[in-house]
């Protein structure tokens, strides 16, 4: 099918390390251009998009899209993304709490999407602790458990739309808990909390009760095909594509191996669009902070402890699965590198601008590797390559910035330098954690 000719589609893909601000912007941009339907297409449970209204109530959205404090906005998780039941459970209640109380009927999600279960949280959670100081920096969701197992074992790999068919389901519970166990046939737990998880594999009931616990998302929200999703984008008005996590950590264009097991580019939108029949153009807004930010191990050349003290980060903490949260100052290389990755964009959004004034942020142009010469760029692989992947991280890690003498003043000198190096407008930017306190370009 082709959509109406008053569709508008429109993506959100994130240039850093993720917490860049792509909730803020799905939610504003769900209200300026009136959207009815926000797109999950990539991820899982692991996303963590903060939308604050001027009210003060707050949300993480993890599965379900970033508008939908807006009445009738639609969130359709489309095949790629991993699927959590009984997290959806979990994140549909918190919604009620903060006054969404519609949030499963507005779910559409696609039959063929991959479901995580607690097996594969245990086995993830098992092979970080096993890692101990060369830990991946994983969330605890096991996303890339999920997806790595369902390419070893395709037939087996459990799909929401099993979910309908018991018998089915379970058989495919038991063959994933099964495999996971042998894979850790050999293993002594390190502490307790491991204790829990390799009982957990070990416990044949388990699946049973965890699809009992399932069966409430699958009644309000049950599998969508194909056909249903594509007329659904391709009614009139605006569809929002919300992208998780950031190119830098893409699991072939990220910094291996410390990424996620999930595609962000402007090709994994469109693959989106035409499995539904749909052939329409997009466009496509990547989205920075002003700052650089990374939650968990891997490499942030720009690290600066000051900047640390300085940004408060009232919704990301140091405790937990991915680690300490970092705060970086804007990074040419990176950047440069983001937008050669994440394919050909529109324009750029930006936040928060309201911290550069006070945060005395330096600009990078370059580093001085660890030979004593200069780098201004990254080569990007013209295939999929692991190695090339990991041996930039190793760079990465032994750079040190190089940085112009004079902090970033204002947020104009800021927006004039991501324009000029990227070529492209910045198109919004935020001057606070609300969807009022977005400028549109010529208000900055």
């Amino acid at each position: 099918m082709t959509a109406a000719a008053a569709t508008r589609y429109v993506s959100l893909l994130g240039l850093g390390f993720g917490d860049c601000g792509k909730g803020l912007f799905t939610d504003h941009l769900c209200g300026a251009w009136q959207a009815h339907t926000v797109v999950r297409f990539n991820g899982g449970a692991q996303a963590g998009h903060n939308v604050v209204l001027a009210d003060g109530r707050h949300h993480t959205f993890s599965q379900f899209g970033a508008g939908s404090f807006h009445a009738g906005v639609a969130t359709v998780l489309a095949s790629p993304v991993v699927v959590h039941p009984t997290a959806l459970r979990v994140e549909e209640e918190a919604l009620r709490r903060v006054g969404v109380t519609d949030a499963f009927l507005r779910l559409l999600i696609d039959a063929r999407c991959r479901v995580t279960t607690p097996f594969h949280q245990a086995a993830g959670r098992l092979r970080e602790w096993a890692r101990g100081a060369a830990a991946h920096g994983s969330c605890g969701v096991s996303v890339s458990e999920t997806v790595r197992q369902a390419l070893a074992a395709p037939d087996d790999a459990l799909l929401y739309g099993d979910l309908l068919y018991p018998p089915r389901a379970l058989a495919k519970l038991e063959a994933s808990r099964v495999a996971l166990r042998r894979e850790f046939a050999d293993a002594t737990p390190l502490h307790a909390e491991a204790a829990q998880e390799l009982a957990l594999l070990d416990d044949a009931s388990f699946a049973r009760r965890w699809l009992d616990a399932a069966m409430p998302c699958l009644r309000q929200s049950p599998p969508a095909s194909a056909d249903a999703i594509g007329e659904r984008l391709a009614r009139p008005g605006t569809v929002l594509f919300e992208g998780a996590q950031g190119v830098l950590l893409d699991e072939w264009r990220g910094f291996h191996p410390h990424t996620t097991w999930s595609s962000i580019s402007t090709r994994a939108v469109e693959a989106v669009l035409r499995d539904v029949g749909i052939t329409a153009s997009v466009q496509h807004l990547g989205v920075l902070r002003s700052y650089l930010t990374r939650h968990g191990p891997g490499p942030l050349p720009t690290h600066d402890s000051e900047l640390d003290a300085r940004l408060a980060e009232p919704h990301n903490a140091d405790e937990g699965w991915q680690g300490v949260f970092r705060r970086g100052h804007p990074d040419a290389v990176l950047l440069r590198y983001a937008l050669e990755a994440v394919g050909p964009l529109d324009g750029l959004v930006a936040s928060p601008l309201d911290a550069i004034e006070r945060a005395g942020l330096r600009w990078c142009t370059g580093y001085r590797t660890a030979d004593g010469s200069g780098l201004r760029s990254l080569p990007l692989s013209d295939v999929p390559d692991l190695d090339h992947q990991h041996a930039l991280t190793q760079r990465l890690s032994a750079a040190q910035p190089i940085y112009e003498p004079d902090t970033i003043a204002t947020p104009q000198e800021w927006v004039a330098r991501a324009e000029a190096l990227s070529g492209l407008p910045v198109c919004f930017g935020a001057f606070g954690p609300t969807r009022d306190t977005v400028r549109a370009r010529e208000r900055i």
